[in-house]
């Protein structure tokens, strides 16, 4: 089944030149169906971009998905026109009232900030709350889980020597989670961060279970009641270029870049990155609509608490 999104967004166009089959609300609402909703809070600098990368792992499902954009009112985006951010998104504030089956939380390029000096981290830990009782299943990606597991269960970070940088291989703990339903033992995550959380802290907490790691990476992906919260540090959601893009975007103001690690092919740039983390990608996204989201919501939405 398609995805219902915003008419004129314009992820629809660049995703049917892939050919992944998306739906606009126009033709979406000829469909007698309750599709799941899905509010996605985009904090990353280029919100097209990601907007696109997340469709495109979300369209890899059977189920109808109705995706909304929330944004900040304590923050002001810099790399996007307003108008885009005027027509497809909308302030949380108008958003507290209503109930959705999941939710997306994005990394933000704040991570080297201690939590409580981000301008817009009372709004934040406002939204952790109440997606706590509004949202059935929510998926922390990278600072975001990193925020969302310090709010919730006050889990530090810390800085890493030199910035996690490239493809890394992540091992399942748990391989029978329905999360990793399909899943090789090993499998690929982009990772581009500056900060890290240690395994003790997490092996400490009787709330949180470690179910990935990498013994490059480190902890890779957590999961808290039962599925309502998963927390992953890498980019599973990454383009095939988006390292290169940002490799080259430093390379040109920075002399101490390295190479993004297991990405190009024979470690040269010239040859293009080698995509080693799609299939996987696609997988987790697809079974945590299925298994944590479509599975465990109630029919009436406004039932989920």
């Amino acid at each position: 089944m398609p995805l219902r999104l915003p008419d004129r967004l314009p992820a629809i166009e660049l995703l049917k030149h892939e050919n992944i089959f998306v739906m606009d609300d126009s033709r979406a609402h000829m469909q007698d169906i309750r599709p799941l909703k899905i509010v996605i809070l985009n904090l990353m600098p280029l919100k097209i971009t990601t907007e696109t990368d997340l469709i495109r792992l979300l369209s890899n499902t059977p189920l109808q998905l109705e995706i909304n954009f929330m944004k900040l009112k304590s923050h002001t985006p810099k790399n996007t026109p307003i108008e885009h951010m005027m027509m497809f998104y909308r302030d949380f504030e108008s958003m507290r009232n209503e109930k959705f089956d999941g939710m997306i939380i994005t990394g933000a390029p704040v991570e080297q900030l201690d939590f409580e000096d981000v301008n817009y981290w009372d709004e934040m830990t406002d939204i952790f709350a109440w997606a706590r009782t509004h949202v059935t299943s929510t998926l922390y990606i990278c600072w975001a889980a990193q925020a969302g597991l310090y709010y919730h269960y006050g889990i530090p970070k810390f800085p890493l020597p030199k910035k996690m940088f490239g493809i890394f291989p992540q091992y399942t703990l748990d391989p029978q989670l329905p999360i990793f339903r399909g899943f090789d033992d090993v499998f690929q995550m982009p990772h581009s961060r500056h900060t890290e959380i240690h395994r003790e802290d997490i092996l400490a907490n009787p709330d949180l279970k470690l179910i990935a790691e990498s013994p490059d990476s480190g902890v890779s992906i957590v999961m808290a009641r039962e599925g309502r919260e998963f927390f992953i540090t890498g980019h599973l959601e990454y383009a095939p270029n988006t390292l290169d893009t940002e490799y080259r975007r430093d390379k040109d103001i920075r002399d101490d870049v390295d190479l993004p690690k297991h990405y190009y092919l024979d470690d040269d740039p010239a040859k293009g990155p080698l995509v080693t983390w799609r299939a996987h990608a696609n997988l987790l996204y697809a079974n945590w609509i299925n298994y944590y989201v479509y599975q465990e919501t109630p029919y009436d939405i406004n039932q989920i608490k």
